[in-house]
């Protein structure tokens, strides 16, 4: 607490230290393009607007690039309007001293008249991006990533403030969508499937303790939450659609900032501005681990090691586009005991008498190349190379503790368990877009992965002394994911999409074909109903399928699982929306779903692959088979305040039911069946200073949801073998009391000389400490479970500091 204080001390005396200057303005520019053909629009009238009080306006040019200088420094409206398309209007954009407003405006043609309508980024506030998802999808800004108080800047815990998403494990950022398993949530770049993008990832899982995408490199992306689009595959429960943006291509800008969880430096800028190619990107390296390196006891010496790099550089050509991008992350910490002087010194986070080293990796690098064909035809193909490696080595420390002194004795260590997870992807995503008229437009495509796996995992059975040798495998293998989906507007009101998913894996030649379709019916202006369902399937994590038959003999070789098809599931979502003044929306959805070939026990139990996804274990199931079913369902309400007016609110909500039946034939609830969530979060900005650059934003974020699922240990059958046993019959019946978090989020940023921009502020997460029980741990040496407490409260305090550099005359 006093290395907090005195960071405070020290950023906000930085921030008073500077001097404002008069008069700051700023440039607004960029591109506007058909959203449908991506050809540029020429003659747009672009204008800003602080109020009804015209700024400055402009005219896009022959390449659809426009410009408009001398841009107060705040918060301004943003119109493009041009004959034949819907209006767009961008509310509320910030505009700072340090970086310029670059932009990138897409347009949608208007069925039979124009039709003004608020939108963002050429969508209604909240729509998304991809015009195909008219159901269950959400857009998220980058400013939206940084304003929720307890999202911690990272994209998934942002997520989990919408409806129907919950995030209620305070150490990792798993999220569970509608009730389903984290195992069912697609991470997409640039059109390109990715693995896990977490730091200390576990294999299998779709989250971890740290994001590695970094929201400075990000554009404005799409969340989905079911029925998703003919183009989206492999998924069962969301999809991250995430861009990333372009460089500034005429200025050089930068960012530092330093805060608990990490220190980070960002910059973007033009390669050749008479060419308009530019470069941006954003690495972070891991605070407390920096801070041990400057000898600072943090109060534990498993200290989370871990850096990231994002980057993309953009490169326009006479006739395409061609750009570079890539992601990588490296994370490692390490629990000691055998260093213990003396009994119950030992760390808190660590296993008793265990030293154990983990470690987790990924890389990712691609190519896109976006070619227009026609006027109203453009193709784009994305080649890229992923690969991540896990690993975790444990040893056993044998010890007795010394009579006269009353400290540990080292007798020796043994290893007691180690694995080795790697895993590479090359990609290839190709698809074509045909805007057929001003009614109909085509896009179909072909997502093309070769998938390599390298597993090994040994692990030492201490009850026969005898080595399990339970991943032993090397292979190459293939994913296949061709689609084609049509949008018809019928008229201004009504509009429709249909469309086809494949699906083909060359380990078993599993497949499957997945007709998708949606309808909206916009009856008022304001208000609009729609309708989306579709067949959807996918893999099981990959290293399920190789884990061996005989975990004894290293020369049988015959696997358990590798016959496994894919987990399917049906969606239907309809929904209601409707906007009230431009700044407020109401959503209602419903949604039912059910999953079947959902793989169980072949034997009578109550074990479900369903349940897996979160923690940080692995899983090694028995042998099993798609013979299980599920189903979710349930109501969400959003209620939304846009920022408008210096605040923003919203509520959302969500009453659910997940449940799956066994190979007993026993329905249950699923792991993740909370029955509800809410959140209630806002946040407002106050402008004071002599020309009222600097802002003061007070936010608050309250979630409340239903408490996690437990199983109860069989203690006689634990004590016997010395693992945990759980009750088989009794699987879920018992709740923990419900999840309650308050945090609070606190900034103060100020625009102090032109070029420059500070921000201090601090994230306070749990201010309560409420003490949300995360899972029960069973301890041979006790006669009852040990209960495991969530994150107590956590304060999370930065400094940032936004600059450009003068633009060359």
């Amino acid at each position: 607490m006093r290395l907090a204080l005195l960071f405070c001390i020290v950023s906000l005396s930085a921030a008073l230290a500077t001097a404002q200057t008069s008069a700051i303005t700023q440039i607004v520019r960029g591109t506007v393009i058909d959203r449908e053909s991506n050809s540029p629009l020429i003659g747009v009238n672009v204008a800003v607007h602080i109020g009804d009080k015209l700024i400055g306006g402009t005219a896009t040019d022959d390449k659809g690039y426009f410009r408009i200088e001398n841009v107060p420094v705040g918060r301004v409206n943003i119109s493009a309007s041009y004959i034949g398309y819907n209006k767009v209007t961008l509310p509320n954009t910030p505009v700072t001293a340090a970086k310029e407003v670059v932009l990138r405006l897409e347009m949608e043609p208007a069925v039979t008249e124009i039709n003004e309508v608020q939108v963002n980024a050429g969508k209604r506030r909240g729509e998304s991006i991809n015009d195909m998802a008219q159901t269950s999808a959400r857009q998220f800004t980058v400013e939206e990533a940084t304003r929720y108080a307890g999202s911690r800047s990272d994209p998934a815990r942002m997520a989990s403030n919408f409806a129907g998403v919950s995030g209620t494990d305070d150490s990792r950022n798993d999220i569970v969508v509608r009730g389903n398993s984290p195992l069912g949530v697609l991470w997409r770049v640039e059109n390109v499937d990715i693995p896990n993008p977490s730091h200390f990832a576990i294999a299998g899982t779709t989250g971890g303790s740290v994001n590695v995408l970094n929201n400075k490199s990000l554009a404005n992306s799409d969340f989905l939450t079911g029925a998703f689009p003919a183009e989206y595959g492999n998924a069962l429960a969301a999809v991250f659609d995430v861009r990333f943006k372009n460089g500034n291509d005429e200025k050089h800008e930068a960012s530092l900032q330093w805060g608990l969880l990490g220190l980070e430096a960002s910059a973007e800028g033009p390669i050749d501005r008479k060419r308009k190619s530019s470069y941006q990107f954003a690495y972070r390296y891991s605070t407390l681990d920096l801070l041990v390196k400057m000898g600072v006891d943090i109060g534990t010496s498993a200290v989370p090691h871990y850096q990231d790099l994002n980057f993309k550089l953009n490169f326009p050509l006479r006739k395409g586009n061609i750009s570079l991008f890539g992601i990588a992350g490296y994370s490692t910490i390490q629990f000691i005991t055998s260093t213990d002087v003396r009994p119950g010194g030992q760390d808190i986070y660590a296993s008793n008498n265990t030293d154990e080293w983990f470690r987790s990796g990924l890389g990712i690098f691609g190519i896109s190349y976006t070619r227009p064909i026609s006027a109203r035809c453009y193709s784009k193909i994305t080649f890229a190379a992923s690969g991540t490696t896990i690993g975790d080595h444990y040893n056993r420390v044998v010890r007795h503790v010394d009579s006269a002194t009353g400290n540990f004795i080292v007798d020796g260590m043994y290893r007691q368990m180690g694995y080795r997870f790697v895993e590479s992807r090359f990609s290839g995503n190709f698809y074509r877009n045909y805007k057929l008229t001003n009614r109909h437009s085509l896009r179909f495509g072909m997502n093309s992965q070769m998938l390599t796996f390298n597993y090994t995992d040994s692990n030492l059975n201490e009850q026969r002394y005898q080595w399990e040798y339970r991943l032993q495998y090397k292979g190459v293998h293939f994913l296949f994911l061709p689609y084609v989906q049509w949008k018809y507007n019928i008229s201004r009101k009504v509009s429709m999409t249909a469309g086809l998913h494949g699906q083909l894996f060359t380990l078993n030649w599993s497949w499957s074909l997945e007709p998708r379709a949606s309808v909206k019916y916009q009856f008022k202006p304001n208000q609009s109903i729609a309708l989306g369902t579709g067949l959807h399937s996918q893999t099981q994590p990959y290293y399920a399928y190789f884990q061996r038959e005989n975990f004894t003999d290293r020369r049988d070789t015959r696997l358990r699982n590798n016959d496994l098809g894919f987990t399917r599931s049906f969606h239907v979502v309809g929904s209601y929306d409707v906007f009230f003044r431009q700044d407020v929306r109401i959503k209602v959805e419903g949604y039912f779903q059910y999953i079947y070939d959902l793989p169980v026990d072949t034997f009578a139990s109550s074990y479900s692959i369903l349940n897996e996804g979160t923690g940080f274990d692995r899983f090694f199931p028995g042998k099993l088979v798609n013979k299980g079913v599920g189903r979710n369902m349930g109501v969400e309400l959003t209620v939304e305040k846009f920022f408008t007016h210096n605040w923003f609110a919203m509520f959302s909500g969500s009453l659910y039911d997940a449940r799956y039946r066994a190979s007993d034939g026993q329905w249950y609830n699923s792991d993740f069946n909370g029955h509800y969530v809410m959140n209630l979060l806002g946040t407002k900005e106050f402008k004071w200073g002599k020309k009222r650059l600097n802002t003061i934003g007070i936010g608050g974020k309250i979630t409340f949801g239903g408490g996690r699922r437990y199983t109860p240990f069989d203690l006689a059958r634990s004590a016997e073998t010395g693992q945990p046993v759980v009750q088989d019959a009794l699987r879920n019946k018992f709740e923990f009391k419900p999840y309650f978090r308050f945090d609070v989020k606190i900034n103060y940023s100020f625009n102090s000389r032109k070029h420059l921009t500070q921000e201090v502020g601090v994230d306070l997460v749990n201010v309560t400490g409420q003490k949300n029980i995360l899972r029960l741990q069973y301890i041979n040496t006790s006669a009852q479970p040990q209960v495991i407490y969530q994150l107590g409260f956590l304060p999370l305090f930065y400094y940032r500091v936004d600059f450009g550099f003068a633009r060359k005359k």
